[in-house]
């Protein structure tokens, strides 16, 4: 495969300058339908939608490299329904605003016409497009939302699913199994812990499911309040959180609202002896932001370098992908990298089993009854909390100075996942 289409453009430089605009690329994994002699039969079209721009920039960072390698392992194409079949991949930029994510659903089930689509990174992502996807009658694949928030937030019937939307992430049990272990190993006065929740869909199910879990346990969550995001002062909630002698903390906002509390915590004299985020501090870049403020704050960790697992489509492992990703990219690797990797390796592999690939109501079975081992570990969707929910079990890491970059992630509690090594001992974030 050439990595120049017959218009002598580049298309790694297509990508970029489409995702820069915020606009669309088409990208294939044979250089497009052009001089192939290929039929629109053979052609199968991927969808993918995350925001790749805006305030959640972060959950895209290796979106273009995940895309280019999906093409290389495509190259030679592969057979489906009795026939060689080529993948196209159509790349939508949600500038992390859901009805963004809404307008750019409707173009590729529209005008692009795709014939599945997979989505990418905090409810503001998943929800609005597997609701456009369902509506359309178009197979879908999300991740990286807790499952409560996209089940419950679009309305989802207990026991029973939807039809063409399927997940693959975890919620607040896996949250809770793997908070509560680094909880129970600091030795703190009281077990109240300062809770930041937003007053948004992904804090709200923390909130209602996290919040129930921690008192089952023993602990008292000292909620902050439900704040609408972009707040740029925090005086109110630190001042609760001290009152309370809070010594443990979690949260669940956007990204830059993180970044402002925890040096306004800092500034105003709030040092929990343990922070165990989420939503943050998932990614390099976050940590690289705050700088010396980042030590030893700890987060959920789905996928890593360390996990054990491998491609379903050339065999790569975890650490041979993130390696792949700093060689080609110069950058760090970010855990989304396994994710958005897998929603490519799953919507293939349901292309694979349906008997016609472009039935849309086969493909969407067949997404909702996979069992797949794949680079996102082992992924049931027939045995989730409902049907078409597909669990991860998150580790707990710690962030610390790094030595080929300026931070890295050493996994210091297992207990949700045993498959992943620990790499170190738990620290105080602040001792």
């Amino acid at each position: 495969m050439s990595d120049t289409s017959s218009d002598g453009l580049n298309r790694r430089s297509l990508l970029r300058a489409a995702a820069a605009l915020g606009g669309a690329s088409l990208v294939s994994a044979c250089g497009g339908l052009k001089g192939t002699g290929a039929s629109s039969s053979d052609v199968l079209r991927i969808g993918y939608v995350s925001p790749q721009t805006g305030p959640l920039a972060g959950f895209a960072t290796a979106d273009n490299f995940v895309v280019k390698r999906i093409q290389e392992a495509m190259r030679d194409g592969f057979t489906a329904g009795g026939k060689k079949r080529r993948i196209e991949i159509v790349v939508k930029d949600t500038q992390s605003n859901p009805n963004r994510a809404t307008e750019v659903t409707r173009q590729l089930i529209n005008s692009d016409k795709v014939d599945l689509i997979v989505g990418s990174s905090t409810p503001d992502t998943t929800n609005p497009v597997a609701d456009q996807c369902e509506a359309n009658g178009i197979p879908n694949v999300t991740t990286i939302a807790p499952w409560e928030a996209w089940f419950h937030g679009r309305g989802g019937k207990a026991g029973q699913g939807f039809t063409y939307t399927t997940l693959f992430f975890f919620g607040m049990r896996e949250f809770a199994e793997c908070f509560f272990p680094m909880w129970q190993r600091m030795d703190v006065p009281n077990k109240n812990v300062a809770a930041l929740w937003p007053n948004d869909t992904d804090a709200n199910a923390f909130r209602q499911g996290l919040g129930p879990m921690m008192k089952k346990a023993g602990y008292t969550p000292v909620d902050g309040g439900a704040y609408q995001g972009g707040a740029t002062d925090f005086t109110a909630q630190i001042a609760k959180f001290k009152e309370s002698e809070a010594d443990l903390f979690t949260c669940t906002p956007i990204p830059p609202d993180f970044q402002t509390f925890w040096k306004q915590a800092r500034q105003q004299g709030f040092k929990p002896k343990l922070a165990t985020v989420a939503k943050v501090m998932l990614f390099p870049s976050e940590a690289e932001a705050l700088g010396e403020l980042a030590a030893d704050i700890a987060t959920d960790f789905w996928w890593t370098p360390a996990h054990p697992y491998k491609s379903t489509l050339d065999g790569t492992s975890a650490r041979q992908l993130a390696d792949a990703f700093a060689a080609d990219t110069g950058k760090q690797w970010t855990q989304a990298l396994g994710s958005v990797y897998s929603l490519f390796e799953i919507a293939i592999q349901a292309f694979k089993e349906a008997g016609d690939p472009k039935d849309r109501d086969e493909v969407a079975s067949r997404l909702r009854s996979m069992k797949i081992s794949c680079m996102s570990g082992n992924l049931d969707f027939t045995t989730g909390p409902h049907p078409g929910i597909a669990i991860q079990h998150p580790v707990g890491g710690q962030w610390r100075k790094g030595e080929r970059f300026p931070w890295d992630v050493v996994i210091v509690d297992n207990s949700g996942n045993k498959d992943v090594p620990v790499g170190g001992d738990l620290r105080p974030t602040n001792a």
